[in-house]
Parts: C-alpha cells; structure tokens; sequence
C-alpha cells in the first residue's frame, strides 16, 4: 500500500519502510529477483548518506579479487572486511580487526552485501544514519579464494598493511570467527603484557642540579593508572597492577583514538579544574615492541607522536633541563609537585628508582 501524500512524514517514512520489508523478505533479500543488495539499499536513505547506493541490482563484474578492510568510528569501533565475490562486496564487521598471530580468533559478524563502489568509500556518515559514524579506507589490495562455502571462507589477502593466509568460519547464524593460518605478519613482535606494575618515584628534597640529565613533569597528584589497548579496547590496571575499571567512556575512547596500534600507557588519574582527566606521561609497549628498556627521552618522543588528547584524556607534558621553571609553575597552579625523570633511564615495573624523584613544592 502506497501511503497518501497528505499523511504526515513519520507515517509515511514508516509505511515506507514496511513496503521495503514486505519487498525484500525478512532476510533482506529481494523476493521477486534475488537482489543481493536489497538489504542494503533498504538500510539507507540515498538522500541522506554520503555512501554510494547504486539504484539497480547489481550483476557480476570484476574479478572476484578486490579486498578492503575499512575503520569504522560508529557507535563501537571496529573494523569492516569486504571480499569482492559476484559482483557484491560480500562484508564482516570484525570489532577487534584482523588477527595480527594465528595464537588469537577474531569474532567477526557477517552483514549485508556492499556495492562494489563501496571499496573506495571514505566519509562521515550523518548521525540518524544506519552505520553512522567516520569510515575511511584501512587497508586495500587483491586476495585469492582457496575455499569458499557458506560455512567457511580461506583466503590469500594481499595487502599494505596486512597479507597472508586466512580463514573465516561460521559458528552461529551471523557470527562467524577469522583465524589467521600463517605465522604471525612480524614474527619478532610481542603480545602486550598481562600486567604492569608501575614504576615508582624517590622522594627528594631538593631537584637535581645537573638538570641538564633530566626531564621534569609536574606532579599531578592522582591515581596511577595504567592502559592496555588493543583492538581499539582498553584494560587498565592500577598502581599495584591489579585489573581496575576505568573511569566510564574512557576505555572505548581511547581505544577508538589508537584505532588498530597496540600500546601500554602509563598515567594518572587526576582532577584539574573539577574535571578528571587521565594524564599519560609514558608508553611502555607499542606495536608489538616493549619498550622499558628505551631511555625516558625516546619514550616520551614517541607517546607525543601518538597524539593522544581527547575530552578526559591528555598527553602530560614535558620540560627536558627546566626543572626550576616547572617547579614555579607548580607552584603556581598549587599542584604538589615536580617529578624529575632521568633523560637516559630505563623503566623499571614495580621499582622505586632514584632515576625518579618526586620533589615537593
């Protein structure tokens, strides 16, 4: 039944939409023609969504080799892998992103088929669309079928940034598991650790005089917490090294800001101006490479590459020789104190190190 003219939009939009339904049939796919892309036409509104939605049915073209792995910001970040398989972008929606080693299953959830023009989409989809959110191209390349059923798919993935032999698996209706079947793409490459405690500073009186040798932090007087993040999720563990809850949004967050990196960060829990904010002053692993035995110096040049800062999180910062400066500073914002960190030195989990030293002001 087609709704009258004069009946209100939300009406209209909603009689729309079960004609849409009754159409393509509960599993989304055209009755009447077998449109593999009837469901995802009648998931998006072609006046609304920068995404391509081509009007036609598609037909088969190509050469069954193209692959795209694309980053989605949507409500939960994840990762979108899509096959190029008769003529349709046959699609999994993988929350953790492709496993890096064959010591780890990924879930990876089928979804609708996608126009083959979906490949090269990148785009904000706007906010009351399905799937809205920032998608952009995270990797792209060809990939050859070893096997392909309804229940299992291995492929050769040729790619940037990843390659090599995988396979997907179904295990319950539309979730599946992806298994990488090579070794691991950086075979010198290490998982995060499980557990961290944190490395702990000597109190002194007085800052160090060769500050020439040092790098100096304010003290921000907070919880020490430390961050594990992978897949774009984050753990956390406190000052003893005990799993803790972080505060409420600031895992996912975050996560969704390293997107696909792997990193340990350490920091601290602080309030500045009635607001909590986690301060990060050090990264102890990133990409599969630990890092405490990296000078200071080297670490925090690296975590400012990062560039982490978001509303409850932000990259403290640092003053190589200027610790008389920092100190002042402190003073002024009535915050505790000034850690002076030696330039050269390693990181010690659990240690209280004189390389360290917390200076009261």
């Amino acid at each position: 039944m087609t709704p009258k003219k004069d009946t209100p939009p939300k009406e209209r939009a909603a009689a729309d939409k079960s004609a849409r339904r009754k159409k393509t049939g509960d599993d989304g796919k055209d009755v009447k023609s077998g449109d593999k892309l009837a469901e995802y036409r009648g998931k998006r509104d072609p006046g609304r969504t920068p995404e391509p939605v081509p009007a036609d049915a598609a037909v088969p073209r190509g050469n069954d080799d193209t692959f795209v792995v694309q980053e989605h910001h949507a409500t939960s970040l994840h990762w979108d892998l899509r096959l190029e398989r008769d003529g349709v972008l046959v699609s999994w929606a993988v929350p953790k992103g492709l496993p890096w080693s064959p010591d780890t299953n990924h879930l990876a959830v089928h979804t609708e088929d996608h126009p083959l023009e979906y490949a090269t989409f990148e785009g904000e989809i706007p906010r009351g669309e399905y799937g809205a959110g920032t998608m952009t191209v995270w990797d792209r390349g060809t990939y050859e079928t070893e096997k392909w059923s309804e229940r299992e798919v291995k492929i050769v993935i040729h790619g940037a940034r990843v390659s090599g032999r995988y396979v997907l698996f179904r295990t319950r209706g539309k979730n599946w598991m992806i298994h990488r079947m090579d070794p691991p793409a950086d075979p010198d490459a290490e998982p995060l650790p499980e557990s961290l405690r944190p490395m702990r500073p000597a109190e002194r009186a007085r800052l160090p005089r060769d500050q020439d040798a040092w790098g100096f932090e304010f003290g921000w007087g907070g919880r020490r917490l430390a961050a594990y993040v992978e897949g774009g999720r984050t753990r956390f563990t406190d000052g003893r090294g005990r799993a803790v809850d972080g505060p409420g949004g600031l895992g996912s967050r975050l996560g969704a800001e390293l997107g696909s990196r792997r990193a340990v960060l350490d920091g601290e829990l602080a309030v500045l101006e009635g607001r909590e904010m986690y301060m990060l002053y050090d990264v102890l692993h990133l990409d599969g490479r630990p890092l405490l035995d990296v000078p200071y110096r080297e670490r925090r040049e690296r975590l400012d590459g990062l560039g982490l800062s978001g509303p409850t999180w932000q990259t403290a910062p640092w003053f190589p020789g200027d610790g008389d400066a920092v100190a002042a500073a402190a003073r002024d914002q009535g915050l505790p104190g000034v850690l002076a960190k030696r330039l050269d030195s390693p990181y010690e989990p659990g240690e209280e190190s004189d390389a360290w030293r917390f200076v009261p002001v």
